[in-house]
């Protein structure tokens, strides 16, 4: 039974891969590495909380002797690492817990696999071909597009937020550990994600809560800022394929190909909540769209070039956003 660690797997994406990673790998056993901060949530997991090839590890990616214990514990062969602070809101009110948790928690990581994995610089008793180190990065790392164009993997990174500066600093010290160690890395560089379990304080969800419960649904700017949406259970099987067939010490950008202004999605999930829950009297959820001052650093567009995946390891998004957000509402008014 090989061992893999997921790091932040009580998070979003980490909670919505786990399940489907463990229905798709029988000879796996999922060590999950969690420090259940305010992203984080077992409830998320509770399909699989008895599961016999799921354990949980409650700790902070940063603790190296935690690390190393799990590392030695169960002969970790394999990372994929969630684990990471994501809402630029907060990195720009509190940029330190970015720095510490993305760019340290990383560099922890990278080095116990390093000494745990490897003899020396390219050197290995266990070899290259026994393990494997997945990082999960983001889109926002190459900073924003104009009207036209989309990111690839050779698009030279520009981040504007605390937040993306220390995502592409994890990315470099991963891409680093390869070229410098032949530590087996591989990364992945997603758009915008949405689904179940998401955190109340991503756009979606907040659109979502905030027209259930009645109040004003807020939109930065001019609400004509473009992200390109991805579901999540389509990332989760992009990031599974990445971990198996992916080549060492590639980047694969993994997007859904389906880019909407923030005015799109508030206009179709407010269109969605007046067909599946209605609030009578002519009204619409759309009455409650509120424009606020515009984010500091907002990144006017991302958008994704997902023909690498597709090409080289037969990754295809499966929803498209309308019939990815109807699940999503239908999730959130179903468990919220």
């Amino acid at each position: 039974m090989k061992h893999i660690l997921i790091t932040g797997g009580a998070g979003f994406i980490g909670s919505n891969f786990i399940p489907a990673f463990l229905a798709q790998n029988d000879q796996v056993q999922v060590v999950n590495l969690d420090a259940l901060t305010y992203a984080g949530d077992l409830a998320n997991l509770a399909e699989v909380k008895d599961h016999p090839r799921y354990t949980f590890e409650k700790g902070d990616i940063r603790d190296k002797q935690l690390v190393e214990a799990i590392f030695l514990k169960y002969n970790i062969r394999g990372v994929i690492h969630f684990a990471a602070e994501s809402h630029v809101d907060n990195s720009i009110s509190g940029p330190e817990a970015f720095i510490q948790t993305n760019i340290h928690g990383t560099f922890t990581l990278l080095e116990v696999a390093r000494k745990h994995w490897l003899t020396g610089p390219h050197e290995g008793g266990d070899g290259q071909d026994n393990h494997r180190f997945l990082h999960v990065s983001t889109d926002e790392v190459y900073g924003s597009l104009g009207a036209t164009g989309l990111f690839t993997e050779q698009t030279a990174y520009a981040p504007n937020s605390p937040y993306s500066a220390s995502k592409a600093a994890s990315d470099l010290l991963v891409r680093s550990y390869h070229h410098t160690y032949g530590l087996n890395t591989v990364i992945t560089n997603c758009s915008n994600n949405y689904g179940p379990k998401q955190h109340k304080e991503k756009l979606i969800p907040t659109i979502i809560r905030k027209a259930l419960a009645g109040e004003a649904i807020p939109i930065y700017g001019d609400g004509k800022n473009v992200r390109d949406w991805l579901y999540v259970l389509d990332h989760a099987k992009g990031i599974a394929l990445a971990f198996e067939k992916g080549g060492a010490g590639e980047t694969y950008n993994i997007g859904g190909r389906n880019e909407r202004t923030n005015n799109q999605i508030a206009d179709t999930i407010c269109s969605l909540l007046d067909e599946l829950k209605p609030l009578g009297a002519g009204r619409s959820y759309k009455q409650q769209i509120a424009y606020v001052k515009d984010r500091a650093g907002h990144d006017r567009r991302y958008a994704i070039d997902a023909t690498k995946i597709e090409i080289e390891l037969g990754w295809k998004a499966e929803e498209n956003f309308e019939s990815g957000i109807r699940k999503t509402i239908e999730w959130y008014l179903t468990f919220s």
